[in-house]
């Protein structure tokens, strides 16, 4: 089991680019598997996850991956949360490969995304995700992130149940 009080420095941390799609797209799709997160309404089925890299080239819009051992083991992006206003960003498809959870990949993915959205200008961040993903929970509130009652913007992840919010 990793070692959660020690941060593993990535090979890379850096912009995604259009030859990792088959990689990320494979990592959501895993992911999302392993958590019995399959059905309608849930990120799996998002026309995007094949072109991450060509969605994320829109204004406004970053993702980034990490790698070890010059492999990509996950990867996150901010985006303008769709229907919501100019303000505020949604954290999107943010996925870890199993081996590479519990060193700190996360996080460094996570504090570039809150960086990077600060600097494209938007105030708040929101976030959706499932009651039983506990742990997801967990991290979203002790990263600032306040519970709301229900689900902002034009996502069609109607699947999910629990939305967070974090002023930037």
């Amino acid at each position: 089991m990793p070692n959660t009080a020690v941060i593993f420095v990535p090979d890379a941390l850096r912009p995604m680019r259009k030859e990792d799609n088959a990689a990320i797209a494979a990592i959501i799709r895993g992911v999302l598997t392993e958590l019995d997160c399959t059905g309608p309404g849930i990120a799996i089925h998002d026309p995007e996850v094949d072109a991450i890299y060509e969605t994320y080239l829109l204004p406004r819009c970053a993702y980034f991956v990490v790698e070890h051992d010059g492999v990509v083991v996950g990867g996150a992006g901010v985006a303008p949360l769709k229907g919501g206003d100019a303000d505020t960003c949604e954290l999107q498809k943010w996925y870890l490969l199993p081996h590479a959870r519990g060193y700190g990949y996360g996080r460094i993915l996570f504090d570039r995304c809150m960086e990077t959205a600060k600097s494209l200008g938007f105030k708040q961040c929101y976030v959706e995700t499932f009651e039983h993903m506990k742990a997801a929970g967990k991290f979203y509130v002790q990263s600032g992130f306040a519970s709301i009652d229900g689900p902002m913007g034009a996502t069609g992840h109607f699947a999910c149940n629990r939305w967070y919010l974090k002023e930037l």
